[in-house]
């Protein structure tokens, strides 16, 4: 049952829907349905959500949200994220509670991933 002001959909920009559905799918395994040239929802990604057309990025440094998704085995998705086109914007580090890495999608888009 859905809760009022809990978060239920996130959207984000996207300047080339193609490479993102190509980069998120290859890198999380995520899939999609298109509706229109302008947006895509995403699937299986644990959270409902979409990417819209847009020329801006989603970094930190501009003051967006950091999207933080989750791995169980952290190094195998920095060389998934790498591989799918990512570019690593800090290495795997400590915090408390565990550890993660920054990476931008080949959009531009900042992202993090976390383990314990």
């Amino acid at each position: 049952m859905k809760q009022t002001g809990t978060i239920n959909y996130l959207e984000m920009p996207s300047r080339d829907l193609d490479v993102t559905k190509q980069f998120f799918s290859e890198a999380f395994g995520w899939s999609f349905v298109d509706y229109g040239p302008e947006y895509v929802a995403i699937e299986n990604a644990g959270l409902d959500g979409g990417f819209f057309k847009s020329d801006l990025v989603a970094t930190t440094a501009n003051g967006s949200v950091l999207v933080v998704l989750y791995s169980y085995e952290l190094e195998n998705t920095v060389e998934k994220v790498k591989n799918a086109g990512g570019k690593i914007t800090q290495d795997i580090f400590s915090f408390p509670g565990g550890r993660r890495f920054h990476f931008t999608d080949p959009n531009g888009n900042e992202y993090a991933v976390w383990s314990e």
